[in-house]
């Protein structure tokens, strides 16, 4: 059944005085216990803020200053509730969600035989003090959930733990937040929380400290000058492939690659080219094809039609192909140390992604359909939007043929093959076949075939009915990249949070098949789920600039609930879909928000654009000058700390999923939405 969630405006304080006990007349509240500070009782105010909503606030007057290891207040709720949401992972007792990950901050119970939906999320203004303290508990267990403040300690990449003491001064410490509660289970709980962070800090944060009032040209300059001249020989690779040159912008480089480093080059990964979910050469070749056809670069398009060049040379057997093409490594010593190198591209041979749960590496890895879903979907849009090469269209054929065969009964896309095709039986029935379902419809789109379609739609009724009510949000990256707390655990959920380990990776490509379900049909149910499903997406975004953070975050995107990043690189993919929903539903906040994060895309490059960020590589890599103009991460704090010493920030640039991709991302949604798209 699907409700409608309650609309709040939260357009005004009543601060309306009330007494705590008036909130256990909702027979959800149980009771709201907080410790002592130094002996200290609080001095408790309740006040009516809203329709359904309410600000507490528990004082602390000390006398003298004092530490102390934990100081929470507990909202005591009904146990084992129906739904429940966090932005982390708390798996046991002691585990905290710490500030460094309060993108769209907020905890939710929601309880069907009650009925009703506990929505508890932090009052930003408190956290100005004490910054880096705070943290929030969710035990779905147990019913309760904590707000409070703590030191904590990293056991595992990336997950926190209470550790240490916190030192208070003489005079007032508060501890404030905000307490929605609803008569319904709300069917899209997610709404309200992000209607209140936009429309009071993100719509203004996101124009007083992104870049919102400069030409993304400027970034997109650098990136190709940095890329194509500055480190033109280090980035661009080219070499023949049966007969033809090709070439693209290698996969990753390192610090030690820049023309100012003082020591040794270390390559850090297989000198290697990507057609990869993430690492997409070819999507951000067609970025580049549009900024070369803009300006009038011939040099430019001819980089851009060699990477479509080496797509298409990527050998399909059967119509499945490989991700990765790759040269054979080699240790050198130098000065009694090892240094990774390249062995040349006489050495090259074809694999596919080591991010996958058989631990092989790229040689011998197995192919992914994910990865060829979202390949050959970029041949559709440069068949469609750049130029009529029949070559793409007929390449991209032949995996769709393939890709028919292998829907199980239920609808679903296998996650990893065999060379023969075979699903190998991890991650077969996942959220990963919605970017199979976007691709078939494009497919169907262009050729006119129904078959496709169909097959597409199979895939969404199913993700619709096992994967989203749940929000089993599992893809290679939520087990098989950095983080892999728990990776034997895939389809289970963490029992003391009743969730799964979440990837918004999934989200996105659910919440775009389920608007391109939409556009097809025309059927609302498609539109009104896609809503639901961008909205968990967005509450990995953002919501605000955290007071104190050295490097502007507002509009930036996480990626899951135990892992640290900001301003990842996958907001560069993001963006243009969170505004097709803005524009379909005539709602000014997805516009904003995907405005945001369009720009945010390049908030990690090394210019003099972006001086906070500029500053932070300075501290962290002094050698950097000019000639690094356009250097990227992927993201900030990805260890799960920063601070303003450098602290966060990373020692690599992957072109496709960071300034490459960036750049791609303005070209398309300039191309798609016009010019005003770029402007605040």
């Amino acid at each position: 059944m699907i409700l409608k969630s309650r609309k709040h405006a939260f357009t005004s304080e009543r601060n309306k005085h009330m007494k705590m006990e008036e909130l256990y007349g909702s027979n959800l509240i149980k009771n709201i216990e907080a410790g002592s500070l130094c002996g200290i009782r609080p001095q408790i105010e309740v006040n009516k803020a809203d329709e359904d909503l309410y600000h507490l606030s528990f004082v602390y007057e000390l006398q003298e200053s004092g530490e102390q290891e934990d100081l929470n207040v507990c909202i005591q709720l009904p146990q084992n509730p129906d739904f429940a949401w966090s932005p982390h992972l708390t798996p046991e007792e002691g585990y905290i969600i710490q500030q460094h990950v309060y993108r769209t901050p907020a905890m939710i119970f929601g309880y069907e035989k009650t009925p009703g939906t506990v929505i508890v999320f932090p009052d930003l203004e408190a956290l100005k003090d004490h910054s880096g303290f705070w943290y929030m508990d969710m035990d779905a267990q147990a019913g309760t959930m904590y707000v409070g403040l703590s030191d904590s300690m990293m056991p595992e990449h990336v997950l926190y733990q209470k550790s240490g003491t916190v030192s208070y001064e003489a005079g007032k410490t508060v501890i404030s937040f905000y307490v929605l509660i609803s008569d319904t289970i709300m069917e899209n709980p997610f709404r309200p929380v992000l209607d209140f962070y936009w429309s009071r800090y993100g719509r203004q944060d996101a124009l007083d400290v992104t870049p919102a009032k400069k030409d993304p040209d400027g970034y997109i300059a650098h990136t190709y000058d940095w890329v194509f001249d500055r480190w033109k020989d280090v980035m661009w690779q080219e070499f023949e492939l049966d007969g033809k040159k090709v070439g693209a912008p290698v996969f990753i480089v390192n610090v030690t690659q820049s023309p100012n480093y003082p020591g040794h080059v270390n390559e850090r990964e297989l000198r290697s080219i990507w057609n990869q979910a993430w690492f997409c050469s070819l999507r951000s070749a067609s970025g580049l094809y549009r900024y070369a056809k803009r300006t009038g670069r011939e040099d430019l398009l001819n980089y851009a039609n060699m990477t479509k060049e080496l797509a298409l040379s990527f050998p399909q057997t059967d119509g499945l192909f490989d991700a990765v093409i790759a040269t054979d490594m080699e240790k050198v010593q130098i000065d009694g140390k090892d240094y990774s190198r390249s062995l040349g591209w006489g050495t090259k041979f074809f694999g596919n992604s080591d991010r996958n749960p058989y631990g092989q590496p790229v040689k011998t890895a197995p192919k992914h359909i994910l990865d060829m879903s979202f390949t050959a979907e970029y041949m559709l849009v440069w068949y469609e939007e750049l130029e009529k090469d029949e070559r793409l269209l007929t390449y991209a054929v032949n995996f769709g043929e393939r890709l028919l065969t292998l829907q199980d009964e239920q609808g679903y896309f296998p996650g990893w093959v065999s060379d023969e095709g075979t699903a190998l039986g991890i991650l077969d029935q996942g959220p990963e076949s919605a970017m199979a379902a976007v691709f078939l419809m494009h497919l169907a789109k262009i050729t006119g075939e129904k078959k496709y379609e169909a097959a597409a739609l199979k895939a969404i009724a199913v993700l619709m009915q096992e994967v989203i009510p749940c929000g089993r949000w599992e893809d290679f990256e939520t087990y098989w990249s950095c983080c892999r707390f728990w990776e034997k655990r895939v389809g289970k959920k963490i029992a003391r949070n009743n969730m799964y380990k979440q990837c918004n990776f999934s989200m996105f490509w659910t919440a775009w098949a389920l608007f391109e379900a939409y556009q097809l049909t025309k059927e609302n149910i498609y539109l009104q789920v896609g809503q639901k499903v961008l909205d968990e997406l967005l509450m990995t975004q953002s919501s605000y600039q955290p007071y104190g953070m050295s490097v502007p975050v507002v509009g930036g995107f996480g990626v899951m609930n135990a892992d640290a990043e900001l301003d990842d690189a996958r907001q560069s993919l993001f963006a243009e879909l969170i505004v097709r929903y803005g524009n379909e539903l005539d709602m000014q906040e997805y516009i904003e928000r995907g405005k945001a994060a369009m720009r945010m895309s390049f908030s990690m490059m090394y210019c003099p654009e972006n001086p906070e960020t500029k500053a932070q590589w300075e501290k962290t890599w002094p050698f950097f000058n000019e000639r690094d103009y356009g250097f990227m991460m992927e993201n900030y704090g990805h260890s799960g700390k920063t601070d303003n010493e450098g602290l966060g920030i990373g020692e690599f640039t992957i072109y496709d999923w960071g300034n490459g991709a960036a750049s791609e991302c303005c070209e398309r949604m300039r191309a798609h939405f016009g010019e005003e798209i770029l402007k605040a």
